[in-house]
Formats: structure tokens, sequence, C-alpha cells
């Protein structure tokens, strides 16, 4: 797919997915749009591209009116950035996130903050977020349940990336809307790779995230990063082992090197997300991830 494109998720009736085209990249942030009886948009991009995603609800046949849900997974920005604009541009949706997201899209400044602390340059790649209005905002939590009319989506609380993420199951559907729980999946070379950002990554709760997704057995998960894949024994094992190898090369780097700021620059130079994103966004991306394994292995010494 290329920026601002959708296309029908195979296997799971009225469901497409959008290319957001974030960080000037194709194939790396998506949303996804259920038309269902009562449509919902999951997941919303940084809002940076949000006129193309208003055009691919349009051409789904999604009226400004009729849209009843806005429902991002976490509140980090390149997930819930765009909520309030999606928000403003349609008034009867309600907007739906985990409880401990919901103050940051009520007032995001400290988490804008953190993220252009995190993000560094690639700020450039977001809007500034529109708050949400706190009428229009509530929080969910474990087994809540979003009603689409002829289906609903259960919540599965999944804190591992950060502690206001959740996954959504569609059980009838049989597919998980599994965010950042299950890493990132890049079409490209059909693997997964972990995400580890700073400052709230745990690693232990991370594999209790993904043998969540096992429990739930679907037969789609759709990634925030990117798309859909089938889910088998294949996919649940790929994604245990890409964190747990991950976590144990920094562990291993650290203390070779015993210098974090040459820990991020060795694995920078040694990644292979050049191969299928632009220069700028691996960077970035493998940065974000070192940092975010070593400020947990600074928790779980302290911890120690």
């Amino acid at each position: 797919m290329r920026a601002g494109e959708f296309e029908p998720v195979r296997g799971v009736d009225d469901l497409y997915v959008h290319d957001t085209g974030m960080f000037d990249t194709d194939e790396y942030g998506a949303v996804y749009v259920y038309d269902a009886e009562r449509p919902i948009v999951i997941d919303t991009g940084t809002g940076a591209n949000r006129e193309a995603l208003f055009e691919t609800i349009e051409a789904i046949g999604i009226d400004r009116e009729e849209l009843a849900w806005i429902l991002p997974t976490h509140a980090h920005l390149d997930h819930a950035g765009g909520t309030g604009y999606l928000a403003e541009r349609y008034p009867n949706a309600a907007v739906r996130v985990p409880e401990k997201g919901v103050r940051h899209l009520v007032d995001p400044g400290a988490l804008v903050a953190g993220t252009k602390s995190a993000v560094e340059e690639q700020w450039e790649y977001y809007a500034e977020p529109k708050p949400v209005p706190d009428d229009r905002i509530e929080g969910v939590s474990e087994g809540d349940r979003i009603d689409l009319g002829d289906r609903k989506l259960v919540v599965h609380e999944a804190p591992g990336h950060a502690p206001h993420h959740a996954v959504y199951h569609d059980p009838d559907a049989e597919v998980v809307f599994s965010a950042d729980a299950a890493g990132i999946y890049v079409p490209e070379i059909d693997a997964v790779t972990p995400t580890s950002p700073p400052p709230q990554f745990d690693f232990e709760q991370c594999l209790d995230d993904i043998r969540l997704i096992e429990d739930l057995d679907p037969d789609t998960v759709c990634f925030g990063h990117f798309g859909p894949r089938d889910c088998d024994a294949d996919l649940i094992g790929e994604a245990k082992r890409a964190y747990v190898e991950w976590v144990e090369r920094v562990r291993e780097k650290r203390a070779e090197l015993d210098d974090d700021e040459a820990v991020v620059d060795h694995f920078e130079a040694a990644s292979r997300d050049i191969d299928y994103w632009n220069p700028e966004r691996a960077r970035a991306n493998t940065s974000l991830n070192t940092r975010g394994v070593l400020t947990y292995l600074d928790r779980v010494d302290d911890e120690e």
C-alpha cells in the first residue's frame, strides 16, 4: 500500500485498513475503519495526514453524521494524535480510550512535551493535537464492550507497551486489533519486529500481552504498524522471539560497552530498518526502541 490508500481486510467483512503515510513512510502507520451498523475508526494516526483519512472514510460510504465511535488503542500520539480532529469533524462520534489515556487526550500538553523529547526532530511529522472535549470522551477498561450494532468489540488491557494500552477483540469476526501489543509487522519482509519505546516499556508484561492474543486465538491480527496478518502459532512464536532476542541483545551490548549512548549508536548503525523504511524513520525507530529497553533494564536493576 501507499500513503493515503485503503483496502479491505481479507476475511473480515466491512473492515478496511488505511495507510496514514506516517513519518513520510509507506506501510508504517495504519488506521482501521469498520463500516458496521454503528461505524467506528480504530486509531487515528498522528493527525498530520488527517485529510486523507477523511477521504477514506467518505469513500467507504460513512457520512460525517454517521460515524459512531472513535477508538484509539492508546494515548501515544502516533495512534491518538488525530483524535481531536476526528471528534471535531464527526460530531456524533463518541471517543473511547483506555482509562489511563483519557486525561492525555483531554489535556495533551504533558503528552506533547514527552513525545517531543522522545522523537526530537521527528516531531515535524506530527500535528499539534487538538484537545478532545471532556463531554465527548470516556475511558474503557478490561471486559468493556463497544457496541457497533451488528457486532461488539471487547476491550482487553495490554499494558506492556504503555499503561494506557489495550487491544480490541471482535470475537464474531475472530479479529484482534493489537496496536503495539504484538510488535511491528513489516509487510515488505513478512516479519514481526519489537517496539519498546521509553519510558514505560515492560518486557515481561509485553510477553503476557502476546500470550493474551494467543489465548484469544483470532484468525487475523490487525497491527497498528502495519496492517493485517493471519494469526497462527508461527506468528505468536515469532513475536515472542522478537522481544526476547531484542532485549537480550541490548542487555549484552550494554554489558560489553558500559556506555548507553554507545549502545544506542551501535544499534542505530547495525539496524536493518533502513532496508524498508526511510533512513530518518529507521534511525529514530531504532533509537527509541534501544532507549526503551535500557530504561526497562534500569528499572529492573532498581527493583532488585
